[in-house]
């Protein structure tokens, strides 16, 4: 049974008891969380394991305030959260998504750029259709964003003009109603409701990835304010394991080195 806390109603972690914690943060590492949760509550039935989003700056501030066990990120931590311990849990490739009408292909990094910076505003621009293009775009804090702003977008901003969205899901849904939206997801969301752009002609696959081929991915971290002991330690371990790493797998991330090595 996974406990049902709004972010606002979380108690002390250091009250809660060994056999109950509460993770919180990015929502593209929430999915993948949960897969991992449900199998190990499943496996220890004594153990109770909630998972909350929030985004990403958001876990990282609950697990330096005890407001949550386990922060879940996918960005790289600031100089003023390295400090946190910190482990990889898996890669993750951040993938362009158009609704599948949409003729294009291929679009390269400049192209993306100067869509987000309203650069570019129309599919006529790229070879497509002509008509506006609506821009989707995630939430500041949101370790999707900063890791789009970092490899693509550099010095540019995205533009204010874009509809932002607080989840994944959410990008992805209006990108499915959209024939003329564009968004960015995890990779392990794709679904069949949108189409995967290739970036500079390269497809975004976790062979690509692995390769160094495709360049736009990130990782995925568990964080803790301190070294993980009890229950935090075991579902860690649990998720770095060969079974862990299999479930993440088999759901479309690449698996850490740190899994890797064990």
């Amino acid at each position: 049974m996974i406990l049902t806390l709004s972010m606002g109603m979380l108690t002390a972690c250091s009250q809660a008891p060994e056999s109950a914690t509460i993770i919180a943060g990015s929502t593209s590492v929430q999915p993948y969380a949960e897969i991992l949760a449900e199998e190990y509550m499943a496996l220890n039935p004594e153990a109770v394991i909630d998972i909350q989003g929030g985004g990403s700056s958001a876990g990282i501030t609950a697990t330096q305030t005890h407001s949550a066990n386990i922060g879940m990120s996918s960005r790289a931590l600031k100089d003023d959260e390295k400090n946190l311990w910190n482990v990889e849990i898996a890669k993750d490739g951040l993938v362009l998504i158009v609704n599948p009408k949409n003729p294009i292909q291929n679009l390269t990094s400049d192209q993306i750029r100067d869509i987000y910076a309203a650069t570019i505003t129309d599919w006529s621009q790229l070879g497509g259709t002509k008509s506006k293009i609506n821009i989707i775009a995630r939430e500041e804090g949101s370790g999707t964003r900063s890791a789009f702003t970092e490899l693509i977008m550099g010095e540019e901003e995205i533009t204010p003009k874009a509809i932002v969205q607080d989840s994944n899901g959410a990008v992805r849904q209006l990108v499915a109603d959209d024939p003329n939206a564009i968004g960015f997801i995890s990779l392990g969301l794709v679904t069949d409701e949108v189409k995967a752009l290739h970036l500079d002609s390269i497809e975004a696959t976790r062979e690509n990835i692995m390769n160094g081929s495709y360049r736009l991915s990130r990782q995925f971290l568990f964080v803790t304010d301190g070294e993980p002991i009890g229950l935090d330690k075991k579902f860690i371990d649990f998720t770095l394991s060969s079974e862990g790493q299999r479930l993440l797998i088999n759901e479309g991330l690449i698996p850490s080195e740190e899994g890797a090595e064990k």
